[in-house]
């Protein structure tokens, strides 16, 4: 299915000589990449930094680049090879003094860890960009029901497995991978087992206020270690923790940042959930309904605009808060019930955040929204519609 990502790739493509896509291994980055490099005016060469044949072409990376340029070169897994970085910035000069400015090279990786160090040597050439799951907006047109890419989840091949059962052993082979291949290979002594504790105790109380003291009592571990496992589990795209809004507002506000798993099927599969009965039956589908629009919404709206929750002493809050230009411009609020409610505490988080445009946001339904007391009520497809116009 078509990707809105593409479309912002090849801008950026167009006016950088670096791009590096991020995103979590098998979402889709390298399908990506290749749809793009079919039709790349001057061609494109692939290749991959986990394939032994491809990390001997790079021996001489200088000179094996060189002979590339007027190509689009494709670098799957960049950051496993550390050193590149420095030598692709004498290439891209080099190929911008030949008259090849821009599209030269996309590196394609599934770590966002120690890329800033890495990429230092690229500043001004390089330009970054996230490749997250499929959205509510990209399967309409597939016939792919919000429901089912709410329990299977954004990873293409969860998504098409045949059936619910394949789907759920894609995604707990997934986890296993993530515990005991990628983490080890950047944080190896980082306890596994440790670790599928805190990821499923996590996805218990996704949407939630994070609270690391009570996370570190449950595993008997640090909460300094615990504020390490989050930033690994955040560098991996597996988690994402929402920052509190306390801008301007002038009274007690939390200031704990909210946690979610990223990827709705992944939190399915830790808590052993396969089918839509089987999620909607459990406690944690209000918060796994929650961090799904969240995800989708931010991944819609795409990196102008910041993400916040918002919540005061007093318990008025925001599930989530979109910040562009220093001010709140967007409000949402999520519900698990078609026909919910406007509280007075929406009203006056609301009021406090400067009366941005506000939504509450439910499953989809034939109705249309509506408007009551200036906030909308509507359905997630009209919801992400509305935010394709921003």
């Amino acid at each position: 299915m078509p990707r809105d990502a593409e479309s912002a790739l090849r801008r950026e493509l167009g006016r950088s000589a670096v791009v590096h896509l991020q995103g979590p291994r098998q979402i889709g980055k390298t399908a990506l990449a290749r749809s793009i490099a079919e039709d790349w005016p001057g061609g494109a060469s692939y290749l991959d930094l986990e394939n032994p044949r491809d990390l001997a072409r790079l021996e001489d990376a200088g000179s094996y680049l060189r002979r590339l340029s007027g190509r689009l070169v494709i670098i799957d897994e960049a950051q496993r090879m550390p050193e590149l970085f420095e030598i692709l910035r004498g290439v891209v000069d080099d190929n911008r003094r030949s008259g090849h400015r821009h599209g030269q090279f996309l590196l394609l990786g599934s770590a966002s860890l120690d890329l800033v160090e890495l990429t230092e040597s690229l500043a001004g050439r390089i330009t970054y960009l996230e490749l997250s799951g499929v959205t509510a907006l990209e399967v309409a047109a597939s016939g792919i029901s919000t429901d089912d890419l709410w329990v299977r989840g954004g990873y293409p091949e969860s998504l098409i497995a045949a059936s619910l059962e394949d789907s759920l052993a894609w995604r707990a082979a997934a986890v296993e991978t993530y515990l005991r291949r990628d983490i080890p290979t950047f944080a190896p002594r980082v306890p596994t087992e440790t670790l599928r504790r805190l990821w499923t105790m996590v996805a218990h109380g996704s949407g939630g206020l994070l609270n690391a003291t009570r996370l570190a009592e449950g595993l008997g571990v640090s909460g300094q270690s615990v504020d390490r496992y989050l930033d690994l589990m955040h560098e991996l795209f597996l988690v994402r923790r929402l920052p509190p809004w306390f801008v301007n507002v002038g009274k007690r506000v939390t200031k704990a940042p909210k946690i979610h798993i990223r990827d709705s099927g992944l939190l399915h599969a830790l808590l052993g959930l396969e089918s839509f009965e089987d999620v909607l039956g459990h406690p944690a589908a209000g918060s796994s309904w929650e961090s799904f629009v969240v995800e989708n919404v931010i991944t819609t709206l795409g990196p102008t605009f910041r993400p916040h929750h918002y919540r005061t002493a007093r318990g008025d809050e925001v599930d989530l808060v979109l910040e562009k230009g220093g001010r709140p411009v967007l409000a949402v609020e999520v519900k698990r019930s078609t026909v919910p409610a406007v509280g007075a505490g929406l009203r006056r988080a609301r009021a406090d955040l400067g009366d941005p445009e506000t939504w509450v946001v439910h499953p989809d339904t034939p109705d249309a929204p509506f408007e009551r007391d200036g906030i909308t009520v509507g359905g997630l497809a009209a919801f992400l519609g509305r935010c394709r116009e921003f």
